[in-house]
């Protein structure tokens, strides 16, 4: 396992020597002893003694991602959780539930947004989109003739109706990366989307696009140069048609 230095990051100045028994013996003399005991073994047990004695603080939250590390998967995780509910009570286990929802929640979000990656949530745009989306930009619009973007959208989230403006040229190229998801053109029937499926939204066409509701969507989104550009929000995909598309 990779040296552990938390004693001395946190505790090295105020309590040197007990920083020095953290790093280097329980973690470098007991955990290493991965002949005697796998590492994915000592995550369980860790666990389980954390939850009978009621530790649920942030050293719990490091003992569950360093399982996580170890091997142990969100459904072991829950099982294990579960098991031991029935010998170190129902509110301990509610409370470790708490805290691995939140670690398991964070390593789901680093698996999403395809080979660019998930990027930050959208904030800025936060008001145009029903659910959470995030964005990473590819290119510097400042430094650059068009500007491309992979935007990732959480299951059931989709962006509101819009319209791309422009009196020559413009538009909108979306080239799908990851997930399943959906575009929709007013007046036409929603096309369903996978990765490699390319859309070229024409400028002054209302449209909306997102993902689908059981699954994370990633596509690049390239606003196509032209003249007199602008960007109109308009109202939101209601959920009751957006419930209606299979």
């Amino acid at each position: 396992m990779n040296k552990q230095t938390a004693g001395r990051d946190k505790l090295g100045d105020f309590a040197p020597k007990f920083a020095e028994l953290n790093d280097d013996i329980l973690f470098g003399e007991v955990w290493s002893r991965e002949d005697k005991l796998s590492l994915r073994d000592r995550s369980i047990v860790t666990l389980s003694v954390f939850m009978g004695k009621g530790l649920v603080d942030s050293s719990l939250k490091y003992h569950i991602e360093n399982a996580k590390k170890n091997g142990i998967t969100k459904e072991e995780m829950a099982e294990i959780i579960t098991h031991a509910a029935f010998y170190a009570g129902w509110p301990n286990a509610w409370a470790v539930f708490n805290l691995a929802k939140e670690v398991y929640a964070e390593s789901a979000k680093e698996n999403h947004g395809g080979m660019f990656g998930l990027g930050k949530p959208n904030d800025d745009y936060a008001q145009y989109f029903t659910g959470q989306s995030y964005l990473k930009p590819l290119t510097n619009p400042k430094k650059s003739f068009a500007f491309l973007a992979n935007v990732t959208f959480e299951p059931g989230c989709r962006n509101n109706w819009h319209i791309h403006h422009a009196i020559k040229d413009g538009g909108q190229i979306l080239i799908c990366t990851d997930g399943k998801g959906w575009y929709q053109e007013e007046g036409k029937e929603a096309q369903s989307l996978k990765p490699g499926d390319v859309i070229v939204i024409p400028a002054n066409v209302k449209h909306w696009h997102g993902a689908k509701k059981d699954s994370w969507f990633s596509h690049i989104a390239i606003e196509v140069p032209g003249e007199n550009t602008s960007n109109e929000w308009c109202e939101p995909v209601s959920d009751e048609e957006y419930s209606q598309l299979k």
